[in-house]
């Protein structure tokens, strides 16, 4: 019950346990541009999106390379662990970076990006995440989108949290890079990055000086144009990635969000029964961020949870350790699944601290949820492959 890597279908991980295949025979080279095409739905693009074998910060850092050149000045939005880190990937390829600090748990403010833009207009780059995964916030990237579009500089968006879980059309709310990463909302195991650059973002690619060799997209580019991957292919990985991307398109996008709404929904309607505060004043509904009540240890909970009730949800990084943990709604989460968390959380709680959540409390909470989850059911993973 992670916010990634997520719990996998029975569907993928039989597709992952096929015979191997060489990444160069004319089955997978039909296999591997069919789901680049049907990536680009999913991305909601015109513009080629293209897979690296790697986690997704391979993906941000393929991000920075193709864009940036040393001394390069760039914007960067922190409001967590996750922002934290591209900024300092930025720094490591030699840009000059003007953070722009968002309290952990709060939403970006458009108005303090237009002011770091006019205050920077050599900027060339605004970097922001989508879902910042450490604190569950969701930032409004379609108004920081029309902010940036407004000046000279490309807005680069980490979208690993985000991209399948939640609509986030490339095209139409003018974001110039776009990334995520397979063990989100994807469905499969970490390995996978997907990237997608637009026009405006294309322009930096040619111009860019920062070091590139694997991730080099203009490489990668040459070698999709002809049909084939650059380097070597996650043949396993991306077999599983057209049955995934299959099942969301044969179903509906807005299915596949949907569920996952639902996911979310039920548990902040739980832990408002229980009277547990929610840490992100604009939550994702790919995962919820969940205050743990005064005088007792975060960590605690989580060890606890796993040890009794075989429970595995992650706690807070750096200066929330210790006073959140964080559920994930994206994979293959059966309506038990949330259940028994939202129930081993409040057990947990009270073990920890008696009296912490009532019985009455726990009651109303878990079936409030189930109430919830009626109405958007799991997504079925059956479809036929083409």
């Amino acid at each position: 019950m992670t916010p990634g890597p997520v719990q996998l279908p029975q569907e993928v991980l039989n597709n992952m346990a096929l015979p191997m295949e060489h990444h160069r025979t004319p089955e997978f080279i039909a296999l591997w541009n069919r789901t680049l095409a049907n990536l680009k739905r999913i991305f909601n693009t015109e513009q080629n999106v293209f897979i690296h074998t790697s986690t997704g910060s391979g993906g941000m850092e393929s991000a920075l390379v193709n864009t940036l050149s040393p001394g390069d000045h760039v914007i960067a939005v922190t409001s967590g662990k996750f922002g934290e880190r591209w900024a300092d990937m930025a720094e490591t390829f030699g840009a000059r970076v003007t953070r722009v600090e968002v309290p952990w748990g709060k939403a970006a403010r458009v108005a303090a990006i237009e002011d770091a833009l006019r205050t920077h207009p050599d900027t060339v780059a605004v970097l922001c995440q989508a879902c910042e995964t450490s604190t569950g916030v969701l930032h409004p990237i379609r108004e920081i989108a029309r902010a940036v579009s407004k000046s000279k500089a490309i807005l680069l968006v980490d979208g690993i949290t985000a991209l399948g879980a939640l609509p986030m059309p490339m095209d139409e709310w003018g974001i110039d890079v776009l990334v995520a990463g397979s063990q989100k909302a994807f469905m499969l195991p970490a390995g996978l990055s997907f990237i997608s650059f637009s026009k405006k973002a294309w322009t930096r690619v040619e111009q860019a000086k920062c070091p590139r060799y694997y991730f080099d997209i203009r490489k990668e580019k040459a070698a999709n144009d002809n049909g084939e991957s650059y380097f070597s292919s996650a043949v396993t990985h991306v077999r599983a990635l057209e049955l995934v991307l299959n099942i969301f398109l044969s179903q509906g996008l807005e299915r596949v969000y949907g569920r996952i709404q639902t996911l979310s929904r039920a548990t902040l309607l739980a832990a408002g029964e229980m009277g547990i505060e929610v840490f992100p004043e604009s939550p994702s509904p790919s995962l919820s961020a969940l205050v743990i009540p005064e005088g007792i240890d975060g960590q605690k909970v989580r060890a606890e949870m796993e040890k009794n009730d075989a429970v595995i949800v992650m706690g807070g990084q750096d200066q929330l350790k210790g006073k959140i943990i964080r559920i994930g709604h994206m994979g293959a989460i059966r309506d038990e699944d949330l259940l028994l968390t939202l129930k081993s959380f409040a057990a947990t709680l009270n073990r920890l601290k008696p009296g912490t959540v009532s019985e009455e409390r726990i009651i109303a909470a878990l079936n409030k949820a189930a109430e919830v989850l009626r109405e958007s059911p799991m997504v079925a993973m059956k479809v036929a492959l083409a």
